[in-house]
């Protein structure tokens, strides 16, 4: 390189000094070759250095963390369980391709004593989004689809849509609807923005009640879908952020464009080649005692408790196994979910595969919602994803432009390009009184031991 350096600076030179004619066609010919050959070896140079894999940091120094600030971090979570406030938590922090921390805290079983090892498995909910959109923008990137085609195009379901405009508290049967001033686009389902909730005034009623997250019944996603669009929305299309079942009605699109199942889609086009081998809608028998449990902690008055809801429990390991939730329904390790964010960070490239342009990735972290905001955050929706903005009442201390999402079982990930940083912390507790205390901190945490 040092010599391809020296060849390009000799041809060069005399343009820079003025010694000869500045525009000759044997210089020019030889300037555009060397040149362009310069370029190119560059480009593959810095090409090669994206992670393709994560690796072990010899020291959190190399990888531009100051080692004793990161031991805040175990004794802030070792204190967290050994008071009782979590369960377990499970971290990953890495940069530049190098994991700095990677430690698991805790009891995957209280009542057991099992000790949480690294590689334990977690429910993370709506950490699915992620996954379920990069299998979308895969198909956007094929030219199957316009973002802002409606997506009754694909679903005929969701002709004609309606917003809901009152109901009857006491009788939710007698309720009044408008048609909606315009229909669902794919863009909207995917930046929630499509007016489609998860809690819905009238979800009892049985035309429209739906599984909420997981199902351990014989449902199918194509009639969960169907349900889904019958129902009223809360708003109009476009019109603001409503965070709700959309990526589950984005997993049914996708079996519609690519012709497979939702499932064998992901494993196929995402999960395998990433090397994601322990991320599942439901678990095989040879992992499912790897599935940590999950309790409650309602208020921060009260005791961890094993979670009452047997399916939020189960739901990974029994029942029918027909219902692929694109929005809530996966399970993986903190090891596994660092590949996908990892992938963003590389902008769509992971494990020696490209799955999508650096272009789409981009696409995905730009701003989807206008004025909205992603509740009371000030923060902004892109596609599938959470962005972090300079007025942020969440991300704290993280880079503005950073990307982040979690699931209801307390699960969070940070990706930050421009710290090439990505950050995870994972732990199974619903509802939970600590849930923003658990991953906000954590995050500061990290941060603060930057060098």
């Amino acid at each position: 390189m040092v010599l391809l350096l020296l060849n390009f600076i000799e041809v060069v030179k005399p343009f820079l000094l003025f010694r000869t004619p500045f525009f000759t066609l044997n210089s020019m010919k030889r300037l555009a070759s060397i040149s362009s050959f310069f370029v190119l070896f560059l480009l593959t140079g810095v090409n090669a250095q994206i992670p393709q894999v994560l690796t072990q940091a010899k020291t959190p120094e190399e990888a531009g963390f100051l080692s004793e600030r990161l031991k805040k971090l175990d004794a802030h979570f070792q204190d967290i369980v050994d008071k009782g406030i979590a369960p377990n938590i499970v971290t990953l922090v890495a940069r530049k391709g190098k994991i700095v921390h990677e430690k698991a805290f805790g009891y995957s079983n209280i009542e057991n004593k099992t000790p949480l090892k690294k590689d334990d498995i977690f429910r993370i909910a709506s950490q699915s989004k992620l996954i379920t959109t990069v299998g979308l923008m895969m198909l956007f990137e094929e030219g199957k689809f316009f973002l802002d085609e409606p997506i009754s195009k694909y679903i005929p379901s969701f002709k004609n849509a309606k917003v809901l405009v009152s109901y009857d508290e006491k009788d939710r049967s007698k309720y009044i609807t408008r048609p909606a001033k315009s229909g669902i686009t794919i863009r909207q389902l995917l930046s929630h923005s499509a007016g489609i909730p998860y809690e819905h005034p009238l979800q009892d009623l049985p035309e429209y009640k739906v599984p909420f997250f997981c199902s351990v019944e014989n449902d199918m996603l194509r009639d969960v879908v169907d349900k889904i669009a019958a129902r009223p929305l809360l708003s109009d299309p476009g019109r603001q952020f409503t965070y709700g079942l959309n990526t589950d009605v984005i997993g049914r699109l996708i079996e519609v464009l690519s012709g497979m199942s939702f499932d064998e889609y992901l494993r196929k086009k995402i999960l395998d080649p990433l090397g994601m081998n322990d991320t599942y809608f439901y678990l095989p028998a040879d992992k499912a005692n790897r599935l940590v449990e999950l309790y409650s902690k309602g208020s921060t008055e009260d005791k961890l408790m094993l979670h009452t809801n047997e399916i939020y429990r189960k739901f990974a390991i029994t029942g029918q196994k027909t219902y692929f939730s694109g929005g809530a329904g996966l399970v993986s390790t903190v090891q596994d979910y660092a590949k996908i964010c990892q992938f963003i960070l590389n902008r769509g490239e992971f494990n020696g595969k490209r799955l999508l342009s650096r272009s789409t990735v981009d696409l995905m972290a730009r701003n989807q919602i206008g004025d909205s905001f992603v509740w009371d955050r000030q923060d902004k929706f892109g596609l599938g994803l959470q962005i972090i903005t300079p007025e942020s009442h969440y991300g704290d201390n993280a880079t503005p432009g950073s990307l982040t999402w979690g699931g209801m079982y307390c699960s969070e990930y940070t990706i930050d390009p421009k710290e090439d940083l990505i950050l995870l912390v994972f732990t199974n507790v619903h509802p939970y009184a600590h849930y923003s205390d658990i991953v906000r901190k954590f995050r500061i945490l990290v941060y603060q031991a930057l060098l």
